[in-house]
């Protein structure tokens, strides 16, 4: 499979931003995002296709553009639907599913087909769930930043807590991920970007 390098990422990111903001807004999460999996990466012994989880890593949230109406607001209610909605452009632009499970397979720690029926989320029905290594280094990374207004960084263990309220099931899956990926050092990257972590 031949992976789209930085740049062509950026540019994708380009394209299908509505605005300046938006574009500032994902893209640099995904970058946040990328520099977490490449620490989480450097310090395990873990085999990883290391490029695969950088492209991942910069496209998971570009569906997040879809989300944006004509006037700049962002629609908090059908956020859940983003994942599918990166899927779709990236398979719009020629990309094999390998790459766009990226997208669909970063929710939460992952959405069942039971998941999308007990809690009626506006989805296909199907299993959105990170399978191979990559995916779910990139799906953890992405738990330690969030595009909240202000964007923040969290805390493993803040994470934790927010995801309790889907259940005790979802804590045990992020702390399987948690102990095989390690606590990526966050310090650099709120140095670097100026967020706050909670």
């Amino acid at each position: 499979m031949i992976l789209p390098t930085a740049d062509e990422i950026r540019a994708l990111h380009e394209r299908h931003a509505p605005s300046p903001e938006a574009l500032e807004l994902v893209l640099t999460h995904c970058e946040i995002v990328c520099g977490i999996a490449e620490q989480l990466m450097a310090a395990t012994a873990l085999s990883f296709d290391a490029e695969l989880v950088r492209a991942g890593a910069l496209l998971h949230d570009i569906g997040v553009y879809r989300l944006y109406d004509r006037a700049g607001r962002l629609d908090h209610g059908s956020y859940i639907r983003h994942g599918v909605l990166g899927h779709e452009i990236l398979r719009e632009e020629g990309f094999p599913e390998r790459l766009r499970r990226f997208c669909s397979c970063h929710t939460g720690v992952g959405l069942s087909r039971g998941d999308i029926r007990a809690q009626r989320l506006d989805l296909p029905e199907g299993d959105y769930l990170a399978e191979t290594v990559e995916e779910q280094l990139v799906m953890y990374a992405d738990k330690f930043h969030s595009k909240t207004t202000p964007p923040t960084f969290l805390s493993a263990d803040s994470y934790a807590a927010y995801v309790a309220r889907f259940g005790p099931a979802k804590v045990d899956a992020f702390e399987l991920l948690r102990a095989r990926f390690g606590e990526p050092d966050l310090a650099p990257a709120i140095a670097r970007h100026g967020h706050h972590q909670v």
